[in-house]
Order: C-alpha cells, then structure tokens, then sequence
C-alpha cells in the first residue's frame, strides 16, 4: 500500500494546498451524501442532493434494518436490495492537472455504477473485489468543484447468505504523476527461504500515461521487523510511451525471521521510483519471509508439517453488517485464535484488505476464495449473470491485490459449484480458472471446495486443481486417498453442527427442527450432510496425511438459519417459513463474539494450554431428581464430577466414552462412540456442579457452574479500556444479567436500556439470539441466555465514552473506554 493518510485534514492539506513531487493515496471516505431508492437524474453534477442524508464510509444500508419478513430470511431478513445513490463534492488543486487521478474503491455491493461530473466512468458488478477508475480527463481542477455519484442496484436472490449493501469498504483518491506503479503492480515473493538465507524476489510493474518515453530508477528498500534497514537493490528501466515495462529485482537476507503460525514476523518492502533525480512514486507492501508446500503427505510452512484447525467464514460482523472495521475482523480473528484456530476460509468471496492484514499480524494461513457460482445458477440473480463476462477480470483482480500476503496459501475457484454434474463441460471451467489464477500467481496451488461426491472425480474436474478440498466427507478420505494416493486432500468444508448459545433440549435426541426456533448446545444436531465436531475428529485421525478441515463455520453470520426456513441451493425460494428465524446456527461463536459451548469442544482438540469446560447450565426449576446429562470438553487426562460437593465419578478422556446420537449421509451407523467428550447422567438437585480436571494425576484446572437466583443487577466488562480516536475504532462491552453473588441468570432475557456520553457513540447492539429481530442500531436490547452486547465507536476527539447501562428491576452499571 502507498503511505495512506487517514485524516481528512490532511486531504484537504494536500488537495487545498498542494501535493508532494510524487503521488499519495488519498483516504475519500467522508462527507458523502446518500440516498436509498431510485433518483432520476442524481449523476448530474447540478442535482440537488441537500436533503440525503450526510455519511462516511464504509456504510452498509441494509444492516440499519428494518428486519421484515417480506424480506428473505436466507438473506437475513434485511432490505439489502433495491437502489442505492451514494454522492460526494470535492475539489482537486490545479497542480493534479496533467498528472494521474483514480478513484479506487475497495468493495461496493453491487453492480455499481460511477459518474463524475455527469459522465459514466465505469462500472463493476461483484460486489466482492476493488476496482479503480482513471477519472483524469472527467475532473475540474483548481477551484472549480467536482461530484462523483455511484449508484448500487443489489437483487432480490442474489446471494445465499447475508451480502450486505452499499459502499461497504473504503474509497481512496490517488492522484498519481504520469509514470506510477500500476494497480497492485508490485508483486514480491520469496523463491528461497531457510534459517540462514533469504531471497526476495520483486517485479514491479509501472505504467506510462505520458506521450514520452521515460528513464526510471527503481530502488527497492526492506526492512526488518524492527523496521531496521537489511538491504537496499536498484535498477533503471525505461518504459515506453503509453506502455508499461516490469522491473525485476532480487535481494538475499541472512538469518530471516521468517513468518509462520507461532511467530507471525513481518517486513517491509519500499518500492521507490525516481525520474531525474525526482521521487515521482512509492510504495509500501509488508510482506513474511516464509516457504509453503503440498505434498500428499500433507502441508508444510517453512518446511514443518502444519495441520489446519480451520474455520469457514463469512464477511459479515454480526450487527456492524458488511461494513468493513479493522478491530472488528481483529476481535473475531483473535476469538478464532483462542479457540485454536490457525487456518481461515473466506467463505464464499475475496475477504476485505483489513482482513488479510489481521491475518498476516496473527499468523494465520488463508484459503482466499473467489466465487460461489460458475455459470449454473444457485439463485436466480447470482453471479451467474455476469460470469461470462467478468469471471476473469474478477479472479485476476483477486490474486493480484492478495498474492503479496504471507497468510494466503491458496487460491479456491469456488465452492459446491453447480458444474460438478457437468461432464462435458464443468472441468473445461475449472481449467480456465485455474490458469487465471497461475497466470498472475504460480507461487500458490489452487483449490476447489468439492461436495458432489465422485462428480467432480469422476468428471476430471477436480484434477484441473492443485489440492481439491472434499466438503462433508471424512467417511469418503481414506477412499480419496486410495483412488489419487498423490493428490493432496482436506476437509475444505466440515461437520455444519449446529446450536444456539445457552440452550439445551431434554431429553436429548436428534431432531431436525424444534419448536422454539433454536437448537439444543449439546452439539449433535445438523442438516442432513452434517455430523458432530467428533466424526471428523475421529477420521482425521484415522486419515493423517489429510491436511486438516475447515470447520462451517467459526462464527455465526447473517442469513441462512439452518436447520430452518429452506433447503440448501434451492433456487427461487424465500427461507421464511420459519420466521422470524433468521441467521445462522452454525457457528461455534454466536453473533456477537459469545463462545457457544462448541468453541471449547475444538479448543480441547486444537490447544495444549489446560483448559476445561462445562455445560449445561445449573437452573431446572421443575425437574428435581431428573436426570441431566452433563458434558465437560477438555485436553486433560481426565476429570472428576461433582454435584453439591458429592463426587459423581472421574472419567478418563480416551477410555471412557461418550454415545452421540448421530444420522448423516454417507454414514450408516446411528450412534458414535466419541472419545472426545467426558459424560455423566446427575439427577438434578438446585446448589452447583464443579468439574475438576487432571494432568499426571495431579489437579490443573476446575470449573464450578451454580444455581443462580432471581436476576438482581448488570455487569459489565470490555475487550479494551483504551482505543483509537480515529472515528473508526471499536469497543465491544458484554453485559451479563447476574444473580444477587455474581452468577450468570442462564435463563435472563431482561431488557436492557443504554445511554452514551463523551467522545463516541454507541454503533450497534445484539444479543447473538437468531429468531430475535430487534434492530441492531436500537439503545436497548433483550438479553439472550443471559446475555448481550454494545459497541462503541470511537469520535475524532480524545477523552472517554462512558457507557451506563439500566434495566428494569435491575442495578445499573457503568463503564468507561478511553480515547486517543
């Protein structure tokens, strides 16, 4: 990335009052105007728009609500189609003039069209990946002003989940000399890379909008994590007029901190151009020196075997919606990481930039993703409609923009695509993607996410991939393996288990829906392909030359309430015969960040520090001296039940197992004997139950869960007490509704008022219950299974935000977040 400036007073520093001698990006995300329905005429500069509302980017209109089951439950619930007019006046210094200007937007959902000055620049219909425009012989320059417009005309049956809507990721200014770095035109990668020795390998790519031929020096400058200098490279080039030219340039580290999953060590490579003597463009990218390979045996980062503990996730973040938040991908990501997460699938899209960069910060690998449809619809409006025309230029855009980040490790060219049934012609598709992909990156293999199972074997389309990815099938791996014994395999979509955080049905039994709308948290219960966390425990085990699963999904997200309201990929079909259920089940995180019990199932498998976890709750007013089946997940050596201080029994993990209740496809037993899970069956009697966990013999950890009484005050706490006073940075405060000692109400859903003062706003709310369709922008909110959250967004202004919380009957509670 070119050195960015965030503050707009320093755009109009720099627009106002004159550039530098060489290019700057320039952040356009304030002060638009916005309009949601059609406007005839609003692309002409002259349009009066003073009546729109005033915004900033990045802005998602659909998440404002209202939810209405006259929109599609699979999609939400939320009004994220129909017409979108987005407006912005501004001014560029008549030094821009004869140089280069683009307008460069990160994601716009969708079909967006751009006008400056009342003439059409351009226009892009996936909603997914950047795009930019040169907009140079479109503007006015010095005093006179300019006005962009884009218009968004997102569809009705458009996407399978939750998309979002509007501009929903930033806008950037580049105002550029006529010789500049192309597009996303730096492209680095590490050939070699060992313990002792490094080799950095940079082509840069520079174009030339002048009618001149030009003698360019290009310098390339690394810095270490410690932003040390360890090397500098040069070279000059000419690049013809109205042409472009590469330069390649290579540079040796000795003793590279490389990157990986443990010590996620970054570099900084500056890419400088000079003309005459002048800098006329720069370049920032940061960049890990690592090395990756795939062998049938499995896959490697820096030559050691790397198994993933994966997760499927979608854009969306829960109440913020689409709108693309750094903190916010960095809290879900690092909620990831607790529960022993190393490996991320974008599901089913490219992710944000944002995204990527939390990613390469935390040292986890990425499936970056490309499309959900080929040319076979899954929805009537999908992107099937412009895939003939746009299916390249899309996925090219893709691995140029993400080919520089250490994290992305593959590049998928879709998921459960239609065309896995075609015989003739759907692996002729998949060669074409693929080449797209090697083409502009050979570095990294290609994937596919393959759940028509042999179709896609027996058709030749997944040996058109590098690795293909086998969604739903751990009884089917050791099959895979002997049919293409050299073909790398993984569990690219796994287990679909479902549940709802603090809920839990008696007696237990496998259901495909229930009457209240929610599913049981003693994770058994999925869709028909779906099993428990175990099964693919189990043939992961058996199967250790596949590389590890990608789990559906880490979090919950927006639309797609399964097991309610549809089928999978039924097309014309609205999901709201079970409304108002409206998002996801699938998640081992609810909506709001709030572990599920499922979080800890994969953190006993996925981590070595001690942990143990137990459920149900304690509160079965009504049924005395009924049993209650009671689950404890940990990586201990065993561990010991006790109800009101009276030993129920130690269980060794490994020996004494669990029986689930299990019907699945491909899969013909109806029980599992699971190794994985510790179980007892305790009468119920009000008081606590604690489990102790054993390592060696010896006591390592303990859980106590306790009856709680009536709900008698709020608690609150934060993820952090201090954030940026950028307008842009989150705090996510939990509130719990507790007993008169402290303990969490399981049962609560006490409705919970909120009033801000100081330098920020409250920005959403939730409570991570699906069937709920309060609005997440309201000041109150119900609890859910005890539960929910406010988030605060931080002003430009430096001071605190004071947070109260009241509800009825209840004591309130304060809390306080600083700014600066």
């Amino acid at each position: 990335m070119k050195k960015r400036f965030l503050s707009m007073c320093l755009f109009v520093l720099v627009v106002l009052g004159g550039t530098k001698n060489y290019a700057q990006d320039l952040n356009f995300n304030e002060s638009w105007t916005f309009f949601n329905d059609k406007a005839p005429g609003a692309e002409q500069p002259n349009f009066d728009d003073s009546n729109w509302r005033k915004l900033n980017l990045p802005h998602d209109w659909a998440i404002e609500g209202p939810f209405d089951e006259k929109y599609n439950a699979r999609a939400g619930g939320l009004p994220f189609h129909g017409t979108g007019w987005y407006r912005k006046t501004f001014k560029v210094p008549a030094t821009a003039k004869g140089k280069v200007v683009r307008i460069d937007f990160e994601g716009a959902m969708y079909n967006a069209h751009v006008w400056v000055n009342g003439k059409l620049v351009g226009n892009r219909p996936y909603g997914y990946i950047g795009f930019e425009f040169d907009i140079s012989n479109y503007l006015n320059y010095g005093e006179q002003e300019n006005v962009i417009a884009v218009r968004l005309t997102p569809e009705d049956l458009s996407s399978r989940w939750y998309p979002g809507a509007g501009i929903y990721r930033s806008v950037w200014l580049k105002i550029d000399e006529p010789v500049h770095v192309q597009q996303w035109g730096v492209y680095i990668t590490t050939p070699t890379v060992t313990e002792k020795i490094a080799v950095i390998q940079n082509e840069t790519t520079i174009n030339n909008k002048s009618n001149q031929d030009a003698l360019v020096e290009v310098t390339q400058e690394y810095f270490d994590p410690n932003g040390s200098s360890v090397g500098k490279v040069a070279e000059q080039i000419t690049v013809k007029a109205g042409k472009s030219a590469t330069s390649a340039l290579y540079h040796k580290i000795k003793n590279p901190k490389r990157w990986d999953i443990y010590q996620p060590n970054l570099y900084k490579a500056v890419t400088t151009i000079t003309k005459n003597g002048k800098v006329i463009d720069q370049e920032e990218n940061t960049i890990g020196l690592r090395s990756i390979a795939y062998t049938k045996d499995g896959f490697f980062l820096n030559n050691k075997k790397v198994r993933f503990n994966g997760v499927c996730l979608h854009h969306d973040n829960g109440a913020l919606g689409a709108a693309v938040y750094k903190r916010a991908d960095e809290r879900k990501l690092q909620i990831m990481k607790d529960m022993g997460v190393n490996a991320i699938r974008t599901s089913h899209n490219p992710p944000s930039r944002e995204f990527l960069e939390v990613c390469d910060e935390l040292g986890l690998v990425v499936l970056d993703e490309a499309f959900d449809v080929w040319k076979m619809e899954k929805v009537p409006n999908g992107y099937n409609k412009f895939f003939e025309e746009w299916a390249e230029r899309d996925i090219k855009d893709m691995v140029r923009r993400d080919r520089n980040h250490p994290s992305v490790i593959m590049w998928s060219i879709g998921n459960e695509i239609i065309e896995q049934k075609d015989k003739k012609n759907g692996w002729k598709v998949a060669k074409m993607l693929h080449d797209y992909c090697v083409e502009i990156d050979p570095t990294r293999p290609t994937t596919a996410g393959f759940n028509n199972y042999r179709g896609p074997y027996d058709n030749n389309m997944a040996q058109q991939v590098q690795i293909a990815g086998a969604n739903y099938k751990p009884s089917m791996y050791s099959e895979l393996r002997s049919m293409y014994p050299e073909m790398p395999l993984y569990g690219s979509e796994t287990s679909s288990c479902t549940s709802s955080r603090g809920v839990y049905h008696l007696p237990i039994k496998k259901y495909k829906t229930h009457e209240s709308l929610h599913v049981t948290s003693y994770d058994l219960i999925g869709p028909p392909w779906a099993y428990p966390p175990d099964i693919e425990f189990h043939f992961q085990e058996q199967n250790p030359s596949v590389m590890g699963e990608f789990i559906w999904t880490g979090f919950d997200y927006l639309g797609e309430p399964t097991p309610y309201g549809g089928k999978d990929n039924s097309t014309n079909g609205y999901w709201n015969g079970d409304w108002p259920s409206h998002s996801s089940y699938f998640g081992a995180v609810d909506l709001c960040g709030f572990p599920k019990d499922r979080f800890f199932l994969y953190q006993s498998q996925w981590t070595t520090k001690p942990m143990i976890h137990l459920l149900p709750h304690w509160n079965w007013k009504g049924m005395e001296g009924q049993t209650i089946p009671v689950y404890c997940y940990t990586n201990l050596d065993a561990a010991e039940l006790f109800v009101n201080g009276k030993s129920m029994g130690k269980k060794v993990k490994g020996k004494d197992l669990t029986t689930l209740k299990i019907d699945f496809l491909r899969y013909k037993p109806k029980t599992f004997d699971s190794k994985y899970r510790l179980s007892w069956e305790v009468p119920y009697k009000a008081g606590n139950i604690k489990v102790v966990g054993y390592k060696n013999g010896k006591v390592v950890k303990e859980e106590q869960i306790f009856t709680a009484g009536k709900p008698a005050k709020i608690s609150l706490s934060v993820d952090r007490t201090e954030i940026d006073a950028d307008g842009r940075d989150l705090a996510y405060v939990t509130v719990r509704i507790e007993d008169k000692n402290g303990n969490l109400c399981p049962n609560a859903d006490n409705l919970v008022n909120f009033s801000v003062k100081g330098a920020g706003e409250l920005v959403a709310v939730d409570n991570g219950n699906q069937i709920s369709v309060e609005s997440f922008q309201a000041d109150h909110r119900k609890a859910f299974s005890g539960m929910c959250l406010a988030v605060l967004k931080s002003s430009k202004e430096s001071g605190t935000i004071r947070l109260k919380a009241k509800s009825k009957s209840l004591k309130s509670a304060t809390i306080v977040v600083k700014t600066k």
